[in-house]
C-alpha cells in the first residue's frame, strides 16, 4: 500500500520531498536536473535564470528612461562599477569585482562607454584606469532615481524586510562561489 512520502516522490528517483500546496512538486526548468539528490538546488537555480533574465531586462529599460539607451547589461554594469566610490579603476579589478573571465568584453564595453562619452581612460604609469565622466555621472544618478522611484519603491510595497533581502544576497554569493569551483573541477575532468 502507497504511504503519504510516495505521493511526494519524484519521478524515477525514489527520494521524497516536499511539495508546497496544491501538489506540485519543485518548480524547474529541467526535471532531468532536479531528479537526483537535492531537487531544491534546480530549484534555486531556475530562480536564478529568471531573475537573472528579468534583472538585465530591468538595467536595459531603466538606464534608456534614464537617457542612454542601447547598452547592454554588461555595459551597464561597467558603468556602475566605474562610478563606484567616484575612483578610477584598472580593467583587472573591474573584470575581478563583475565576475567576468573574457576580459575582451570588459574592454569592449569600456570602449563602447567611452565612445559615449561615459568614461574616459588615462595612463597611470604602466596601467590604463578608467574613470567616470560628468555624462556619466549624471546618468548613473538618473538611474539612481528611476530605480528608487520604480523598483526600490515596489519591492518596500511587497514586504520583503532588507534583513530577508541580506540573507538572499549572502547566500547567492555562498552558491556564486561554488559554482566557481565546480566549474573548475569541471574544466579539468
Amino acid at each position: 500500500m502507497a504511504g503519504k512520502d510516495d505521493d511526494t516522490r519524484h519521478e524515477g528517483t525514489g527520494t521524497a520531498a516536499a511539495e508546497p500546496a496544491g501538489g506540485f512538486g519543485p518548480i524547474v526548468s529541467s526535471a532531468h536536473l532536479a531528479d537526483g539528490a537535492m531537487p531544491a538546488l534546480s530549484e534555486v537555480e531556475f530562480g536564478m535564470i529568471l531573475a537573472g533574465h528579468a534583472f538585465e531586462r530591468w538595467m536595459i529599460r531603466c538606464m534608456t528612461a534614464a537617457g542612454q539607451p542601447g547598452l547592454t547589461a554588461t555595459e551597464i554594469l561597467v558603468l556602475h562599477t566605474v562610478t563606484h566610490r567616484g575612483k578610477p579603476k584598472r580593467l583587472a579589478d573591474i573584470c575581478l569585482v563583475l565576475g567576468i573571465e573574457d576580459t575582451h568584453l570588459a574592454t569592449y564595453a569600456i570602449r563602447k562607454l567611452e565612445a559615449k562619452g561615459l568614461v574616459a581612460r588615462e595612463k597611470s604609469g604602466k596601467e590604463r584606469l578608467v574613470s567616470i565622466t560628468p555624462e556619466g555621472e549624471a546618468a548613473c544618478r538618473r538611474y539612481k532615481e528611476l530605480r528608487e522611484r520604480i523598483l526600490v519603491s515596489g519591492a518596500q510595497e511587497l514586504g520583503i524586510s532588507s534583513d530577508a533581502l541580506s540573507s538572499v544576497a549572502r547566500l547567492l554569493r555562498v552558491l556564486s562561489g561554488h559554482y566557481d569551483q565546480a566549474a573548475r573541477t569541471a574544466a579539468s575532468l
